[in-house]
């Protein structure tokens, strides 16, 4: 016997719609979104295929947030279900719209959704399985960092924005980094412009040297570069100053608690990767954190045919662009993306190319055939080859071995 079970997961509750291999419906009913309505669920399965041989027990749903995950989890966890060999599939929504439309007279209801969800478990090919509970909670952390990467990434544009109205030519005379802990800490303190270009080049000088814990490389020159930039730049009135010092003080804060929760969170990572089997850390230049955003993405690495399959749900691939006999060059990334295993492999990228003489001399080439988006180009290429690697490495279970060892 073959069976379908296709759910249709909201907040509060879970239609379902059960299916033989023929496509007719054996039932179809609600049942709530919590633990004693998951459990009647499972109890309707069992009814079902009592005293009979499964050979087939699929079971989905679409990949809803929060809502999708307790029902999905309970039911792939499931001592019975295991015993009857189910599978359970949580799909991206954009395949069962696609696979919808071929439903031309269709009413969109949920009753309707779990039926259809129930068919493409019978015609398609669903690939995202469940994922064990080790890649669920180390996803949990790796998501939540990536969230935390914008939001300093974009609070620092925040800060680059304020700065340049309080020291407009900052940016432009002094070339050591803005986000260094030493210019942060002279931004927190609200000295005006008139008083950083009349402090004493020794005294800025020696307090670079001791907030930069003597990481600068010639504390002197980057306090000429400061003063320069102090004394050309335009003053503002007084009360409006005064608000801007609020606001990068404020945005000072913001970028340093992010960094410290992004800290914590990579503690707990490596933490998690420390009892975890995986090669990826063989590979120089991919520390626990990258390794982990791209395992927990990927899972067991049974869910992909090759190589190609992880590409494309990273959405590092091109579409073509072609009509008659032009086919166009510059050519944007696929939208359709696993977001978190596109940065992490990117990330993973850029790393890999300082370490490994192979992967950097690729970069190079890519960068240097093109006259615009060189880098972004040369880097999405880069993490096309890297997929390779990784998906070698995690399918044969085997640490990395530089080229030509």
């Amino acid at each position: 016997m073959k069976l379908f079970v296709g759910l249709d997961v909201s907040s509060f509750d879970i239609k379902a719609c059960f299916l033989d291999d023929e496509g007719v419906k054996i039932k179809s009913f609600t049942t709530e979104n919590d633990l004693p309505g998951a459990t009647r669920l499972r109890d309707e399965i069992l009814n079902s295929v009592k005293g009979l041989q499964v050979d087939v027990l699929r079971i989905g749903l679409e990949s809803t947030s929060v809502y999708s995950f307790h029902p999905s989890m309970f039911l792939h966890n499931d001592a019975y279900m295991r015993g009857l060999g189910a599978k359970v599939f949580v799909m991206n929504p954009k395949q069962i719209a696609n696979f919808k439309k071929s439903y031309s007279d269709m009413d969109k209801t949920d009753e309707l959704d779990a039926f259809v969800i129930a068919d493409y478990l019978r015609f398609g090919r669903p690939m995202t399985v469940v994922k064990e509970e080790q890649y669920v909670a180390l996803q949990q952390l790796t998501r939540a960092r990536y969230q935390l990467v914008r939001q300093v990434a974009q609070e620092k544009q925040r800060f680059l924005q304020y700065l340049s109205y309080k020291c407009n030519t900052f940016t432009e005379e002094v070339d050591s980094s803005v986000f260094g802990k030493a210019m942060m800490d002279l931004f927190f303190e609200r000295y005006s412009l008139d008083e950083l270009a009349q402090i004493s080049l020794k005294d800025l000088a020696d307090y670079l040297r001791s907030k930069g814990r003597n990481r600068f490389e010639n504390p002197v020159e980057v306090a000429k570069a400061i003063q320069k930039a102090a004394r050309s730049s335009f003053r503002l009135d007084k009360v409006v100053e005064d608000s801007i010092d609020t606001i990068l003080a404020t945005s000072i804060t913001l970028i340093r608690t992010f960094e410290k929760q992004i800290k914590e969170l990579d503690k707990s990572i490596k933490r998690i990767m420390a009892g975890m089997p995986q090669t990826l850390q063989s590979i120089p230049g991919i520390g626990p954190v990258f390794a982990a955003g791209i395992i927990a993405e990927i899972g067991q690495i049974e869910r992909f045919e090759d190589e190609t399959k992880i590409a494309k749900y990273a959405g590092l691939y091109w579409r073509k662009h072609q009509s008659g006999r032009f086919t166009a060059d510059d050519t944007s990334l696929s939208r359709n993306r696993n977001q978190y295993l596109r940065y992490y492999l990117v990330e993973a990228a850029n790393s890999v190319r300082r370490h490994i003489p192979e992967y950097k001399d690729y970069y190079t080439k890519k960068y240097q055939e093109v006259p615009k988006h060189q880098h972004k180009r040369a880097l999405a290429l880069t993490a096309r080859k890297f997929v390779r690697l990784v998906d070698a490495l995690l399918r044969k279970n085997q640490i990395y071995t530089p080229k030509g060892a």
